[in-house]
């Protein structure tokens, strides 16, 4: 039998990489907050590009987009949406909450803008993995319940992954936070992607993105 010709191989590997899944067309999108802008950090020790490089350094050659903006409350975010899918992300990551909680915003007003964000990924494909946060204990158990409540209740009905607590391992410890005690250091960061990055594997994976095959 005669083997492939050089042509024919490079034509079959072209194909290989331009196959539904492969992980060269993986690019998330991080919509979100300070803690997604990166804020009091060079942008790339911000988390899209500390999780960018733990994605490649696994065989995953994933752009991970910077879509956070300080400040930003759920219904910023939701306003900023047009903006973050006109990149064309295959997959996207929700991170916001933090501000509407420092604000004691309604709680209902967040789900609603966070519903919205996630039936506009739903209705053009997007895979999403919604990040969860929690409200300051100052603003009572009553309020901090109600909050938390709606990421599990927006992952249920949606049926897209939650990562409880996005900032789960760094909060409480003066050594990962900038003075401000809310915002995370270079470590910080670092801290958050080594805890979120086997959902987000197995995020990527049920999606059809695996890592690239060995050469």
């Amino acid at each position: 039998m005669r083997r492939p010709g050089k042509a024919v191989a490079a034509l079959l590997a072209m194909f290989a990489m331009s196959a539904p899944g492969f992980a060269a067309d993986c690019r998330i999108a991080v919509l979100g907050d300070s803690l997604a802008a990166g804020y009091g950090l060079p942008l790339d020790l911000a988390f899209p590009a500390q999780l960018e490089r733990a994605l490649r350094d696994r065989g995953l050659p994933c752009t991970v987009l910077n879509a956070g903006v300080s400040g930003d409350t759920s219904a910023a975010g939701r306003a900023r949406l047009a903006w973050v899918l006109a990149e064309a992300p295959s997959h996207l990551i929700v991170e916001l909450g933090a501000n509407d909680a420092l604000r004691a915003l309604p709680v209902d007003q967040l789900e609603a803008n966070l519903a919205a964000i996630l039936e506009a990924a739903r209705e053009r494909g997007i895979p999403v993995l919604l990040a969860g946060m929690l409200a300051p204990p100052n603003l009572g158990e009553a309020y901090g319940h109600s909050f938390q409540s709606v990421y599990r209740r927006l992952a249920d009905r949606f049926g897209v992954p939650l990562y409880p607590f996005f900032l789960d391992g760094v909060m409480g410890r003066p050594e990962l936070l900038l003075p401000d005690g809310l915002h995370p250091t270079t470590e910080g960061v670092a801290e958050i992607v080594r805890r979120i990055l086997p959902p987000v594997l197995a995020w990527l994976e049920a999606s059809g993105i695996p890592p690239r095959p060995a050469r």
